[in-house]
């Protein structure tokens, strides 16, 4: 399974790569397999270094506030790094 978590295009280059943010996260990714035009402050799903999808913002803040909760639950104990895995670490150990 694959989570992709809403990236944000700050700036596009002249080979269709861009510079996007992903939770603080800076890193440049491919635009290429997008079929429409993109521009800065586009949000997109990225897939091992490929923009796959572009999401609207609606959406993608949407999704980053579930995120930023979740990793604050995570943070203050309130949710254990092991839990929502349906069992899938003691499976695979």
């Amino acid at each position: 399974m694959c989570l992709s978590i809403p990236s944000k295009i700050l700036e596009i280059d002249q080979f269709n790569n861009a510079l996007v943010d992903t939770l603080g996260v800076k890193r440049k990714v491919n635009l290429d397999l997008i079929g429409e035009p993109l521009k800065q402050g586009d949000f997109v799903l990225i897939h091992v270094g490929v923009a796959m999808e572009k999401i609207d913002e609606e959406a993608a803040l949407l999704s980053i506030k579930t995120y930023q909760e979740i990793v604050d639950k995570m943070q203050n104990g309130e949710i254990e790094t092991h839990e929502g895995d349906m069992g899938l670490n003691e499976l695979y150990r």
